[in-house]
């Protein structure tokens, strides 16, 4: 464990290496660089991991120096590993090397190779020091990285002007949250006088008590913060947009490291939401709303990549849910699952899109279960867990936790049970019909040529991460193993049950069966039916968010920064410029390029050096 400090430090060495000498390693020596410091980072984390194991302490803390001191505040830039963080960090370090291996095929014809592992590895090394941090200072650091990173990779193509916009939404849209979460730290600083992680759950509990009005508006801009980077109501509209990067990119985003922040930063600041239950409803609230809200929205898509996107927010909203009725284990038993298929479905997405030439329609393409039934197998073993088929995918293990407790804690409620199945039908329904118009029917499109084995590989492991993954946990009906949630125990408070009747879980996993059945079939016969124009415009354009934000805050900014242009402080900065320029062009019309001028200068600034030398003299 002692070498855990290179699980952040590899990757960000990777990036300075391959922003240094991009133009002279090669592209061997590129992907040796960017594939080879993820690799690296991910053994070691599964042999820190395996020492944690073994241990058999709490956590392990690494001090490596100390970052700032202002008065008695002091923050160290020092590490934390503990099951919440080491659970974070195999994921994202794993699936991260399999998304950078998998990318050395899918951007090898790239003139900007080199640009794309090092913002990869730099994005990737964000996420790890987020994780990993032992202050939330540091943690917010990380948070920054990746809000960064994901503006280089969203306009990783700037040269097209809607791939920078949505690079810019994206960056901006996460700032609101960001902003709240800075405000958070703030308060914490002020009330408990640090922002050591420990330090601070501990004081916490002592200095306030259940409902009292600084730690809810604390917990209320700490998901204001979540809701940014997770993109959940109201700051969900960013996420679709971000498709406008490479598909690995978008892989990297959705399944293991920028929309997976705001669900590690609320499970790890679990104590403070647990004396916060209005601010804990809200995650609950945000959850059940948000899954319902984009899985309709996935339902119309054309592109297939947004399926997968607003798929992503949806099931953040199950994780959110989650979190709200304080199923801290089962929201990361999610994430886990969620981080393995999402990946797969991105990455299989990826294939198609590159077999195709860089076709993303849906409706151009079909048939394709037979040109490519190595993707055809993977897609549908992703496909499977995202639907969340009973019995024999891990998604369906994760998701049915989620929808059990959300209906049998104390913090739970019937309303949020019921949302979690109507989420899970429009699921089955959306992840359905995109496998249909892929996979099946007549061919729209001609393969020009298959993925090759370096892109391939990647996704039979997590084919195989995505089957295995839901065994982690087995619900009461299958013999209540429970393993991940005895690991996380010493981090993340056990849910408090108020009935637990196996009977009736037997019942809702029938039902949730039933209802996946049912939209499988409804969506395969009305596959073609028509859907009413307005609506679909409506529901694939996100429910109109984006309008909705133009009209109340984007155009009143730009009238009001119109009308403030020639202000009496733009005035000042202005003056400074055209005196700038004058003294400029003053300067300027002494390089006139005759010769004559320069020997009269040097002449005449002889004369004057001499003439001082001999006045001072003759004093």
């Amino acid at each position: 464990m002692e070498w855990m400090y290179l699980v952040p430090a590899l990757p960000f060495l990777g990036a300075l290496l391959l922003i240094l000498f991009s133009g002279k390693t090669g592209k061997a020596g590129v992907i040796a660089i960017g594939c080879g410091s993820i690799g690296i980072a991910a053994l070691i984390t599964i042999i820190a991991g395996w020492q944690f194991l073994q241990s058999g302490i709490p956590a392990y803390d690494q001090h490596l120096w100390e970052w700032l001191r202002v008065g008695d505040f002091s923050i160290g830039m020092n590490l934390r590993l503990d099951a919440l963080s080491l659970a974070f960090t195999f994921v994202i370090t794993f699936v991260g090397c399999l998304i950078h291996i998998y990318s050395t095929g899918y951007m090898a014809d790239d003139p900007d190779f080199a640009r794309f592992f090092a913002c990869m590895n730099l994005f990737v090394g964000s996420m790890l020091m987020l994780v990993l941090a032992d202050n939330l200072l540091l943690m917010y650091l990380g948070w920054e990285g990746v809000g960064l990173c994901s503006y280089l990779l969203i306009g990783f193509w700037y040269k097209d002007p809607e791939n920078g916009a949505a690079a810019r939404k994206a960056f901006i849209v996460t700032r609101v949250g960001d902003t709240a979460m800075a405000i958070a730290l703030f308060l914490l600083v002020q009330h408990t006088g640090t922002l050591q992680l420990s330090v601070v759950l501990e004081r916490v509990q002592t200095l306030w008590t259940s409902g009292d009005e600084t730690v809810v508006w604390i917990a209320f801009l700490l998901l204001g913060g979540a809701v940014g980077k997770s993109a959940q109501l109201p700051l969900q509209t960013w996420l679709p947009d971000a498709m406008a990067g490479p598909t690995p990119v978008s892989a990297l985003i959705h399944a293991a490291t920028m929309v997976t922040a705001g669900v590690y930063l609320i499970a790890r600041t679990n104590i403070i939401f647990n004396l916060a239950p209005a601010a804990q409803a809200a995650v609950a609230i945000t959850g059940a709303v948000t899954l319902l809200l984009a899985g309709c929205s996935a339902w119309v898509q054309t592109d297939i990549k947004r399926v997968l996107a607003y798929s992503t927010i949806s099931q953040i909203g199950y994780m959110f849910l989650a979190l709200g009725v304080g199923a801290w284990s089962a929201a990361v038993f999610h994430f886990i699952t969620h981080a393995f298929f999402k990946a797969l479905l991105f990455l299989g997405a990826g294939a198609v899109i590159h077999a195709l030439h860089h076709e993303q329609d849906m409706f151009r393409m079909g048939g394709l279960r037979k040109s490519l039934p190595g993707v055809f197998l993977v897609f549908l073993i992703g496909s499977l867990s995202l639907a969340a088929i009973p019995f024999i995918s891990s998604g369906w293990y994760s998701k049915d936790q989620i929808i059990w407790l959300a209906g049998v804690t104390e913090r739970g409620s019937s309303w949020y049970a019921w949302a979690a199945v109507l989420g899970a039908f429009i699921t089955a329904a959306y992840t359905t019909r995109m496998m249909v118009l892929v996979f099946f029917g007549r061919e729209q499109t001609h393969v020009h040529h298959k993925p090759g084995p370096e892109m391939m590989i990647p996704l039979y492991i997590l084919a195989i991460c995505s089957t295995l993954a839901g065994f982690l946990e087995l619900p009461h009906t299958l013999g209540h193993f429970t393993w991940l949630s005895d690991f996380l125990a010493p981090v993340l408070p056990a849910p408090a049950v108020l009935h637990a009747d196996v009977a009736a879980e037997w019942g809702l996993q029938a039902i949730t069966a039933g209802l996946a059945a049912l939209a499988i079939y409804l969506t395969w016969r009305l596959i073609n039916a028509p859907f009413p124009k307005k609506a679909g415009a409506f529901l694939r354009s996100g429910w109109g968010f984006d309008a909705a934000y133009d009209v109340l805050f984007v155009q009143p900014f730009v009238r009001v920064a119109r009308l403030n242009r020639k202000d009496i402080v733009d005035k000042i900065y202005t003056g400074l410029a055209a005196i700038t320029r004058t003294f400029h062009r003053m300067m300027s019309s002494t390089q006139s390029g005759i010769l004559r001028w320069y020997v009269l200068g040097v002449v005449m600034g002889a004369v004057l050096i001499l003439s001082v030398i001999i006045w001072r003299h003759s004093l």
